[in-house]
């Protein structure tokens, strides 16, 4: 279970750094386009926008189950160490619940943008499915917070570096 989970993750993140160079591509191609020959690339605004939204929340799930989100330890000091694995379930749960209402949330707007036909501004791209793709990658970050609250974060077997916060 445990290698397919890393084939899924190798998958995404593949597919994730092809939209960066996708992104990477077109911005170059936008701006040559629009300083030398004076055309720029039609709808290279909307494309850049819904391939970054793809890349940031196709990560969400990935970053949650490394337990790699940015932490903040300003309470942890008042937190005796007997209590701080309680601390950090509880934390964790936050975490579970907030990436769930923000799913809640973006089902909503994604109801509302396909009821309403919204479209990107240029290109007429329907936002609704951009909306459910963001809902799926919070519910799945959901699920990843809770799993990584029991069994602790997804680490890479291959990772033989330690990093060490300032």
């Amino acid at each position: 279970m445990q290698s397919m989970a890393w084939k899924i993750r190798r998958g995404v993140e593949t597919v994730m750094a092809l939209f960066l160079l996708a992104m990477v591509a077109l911005t170059f191609a936008d701006v040559i386009g629009r300083r030398i020959v004076g055309k720029p690339i039609y709808g290279a605004n909307d494309i850049t926008e819904h391939l970054m939204a793809l890349v940031v929340f196709a990560g969400l799930p990935l970053v949650t189950a490394a337990g790699a989100h940015l932490t903040i330890d300003l309470l942890d000091k008042l937190v005796s160490k007997p209590w701080m694995a309680w601390w950090r379930v509880l934390i964790s749960i936050l975490v579970t619940v907030v990436l769930a209402v923000i799913a809640w949330l973006f089902v909503k707007h994604g109801l509302n943008a396909s009821r309403i036909f919204e479209v990107s501004q240029a290109l007429r791209v329907p936002r609704g499915p951009l909306y459910f793709f963001m809902a799926a990658s919070c519910a799945l970050s959901a699920l990843a917070a809770l799993a990584v609250t029991f069994t602790g974060p997804m680490v890479d077997p291959e990772d033989t570096h330690e990093e060490e916060a300032l």
